[in-house]
């Protein structure tokens, strides 16, 4: 049963999260083991039901109009890190600017965590010491809008103080093939749900398309 506030007493509200961890501490002491997400992900994506959940969005400087950035998601059998299938995510480089993401809410509720690290597993056709495109990702109270939304190149936020937001934007191509990229989170406060996005930026002169899969959101020891 899905709830904001329980009452527990007249003038005394509970919020959902502190009612889940009481609820979670109660099946602990009954059965002797910890119950808690720290067990497993909170959130696991591995596209198996295509973009179920999920939004795409995309945005580019000011000097260009959005309608003239081609860019494209989709979910695909083509190629695939866990099981048979991901998401492609196109983007055209005509204009050495642009990123597309997808985006979708997290239910955070039961976790009882001061700090989160999200992960992704991303695909480039070829490894290259130049910077040909960034993988994106952030995770945050609210979805981003535009590109200044996503951090600035070659940040990772590790979690060592609190933020609203947190997120990452790191070269890809530092591998052929699939290539882990994660962050860390320590928000003031921990929302009942967030927002997580991943994507890809432009940076080079050249189309390209590549792939995200198992996409993971999990509390830090």
């Amino acid at each position: 049963m899905l709830f904001t506030r329980l009452r527990v007493g007249p003038g005394v509200q509970v919020n959902r999260r502190t009612a889940l961890r009481a609820g979670a501490a109660g099946l602990a002491s009954l059965s002797g083991c910890v119950v808690g997400s720290r067990e497993g992900p909170a959130f696991d994506e591995s596209f198996e039901n295509g973009l179920d959940g999920w939004r795409t969005d995309a945005a580019i400087g000011p000097e260009v109009d959005l309608d003239e950035f081609d860019w494209a998601i989709d979910a695909t059998t083509d190629r695939a890190h866990t099981g048979g299938r991901s998401v492609a995510v196109f983007t055209e480089g005509d204009h050495d600017d642009g990123v597309a993401w997808l985006t979708r809410r997290v239910d955070t509720a039961a976790l009882d965590a001061d700090r989160l690290r999200v992960s992704a597993w991303l695909w480039s056709e070829s490894e290259s010491f130049n910077t040909l495109r960034n993988a994106v990702l952030r995770v945050g109270p609210d979805p981003p809008a535009a590109e200044a939304d996503f951090p600035a190149p070659e940040t990772v936020s590790a979690g060592a103080t609190p933020t609203t937001t947190a997120g990452l934007r790191q070269s890809l191509h530092r591998v052929e093939g699939w290539d882990r990229y994660a962050f860390e989170w320590r928000p003031a406060t921990l929302p009942d749900e967030v927002y997580l996005s991943v994507g890809v930026a432009v940076v080079w002169e050249a189309d390209a398309t590549h792939y995200v899969d198992d996409v993971r959101v999990e509390a830090v020891e």
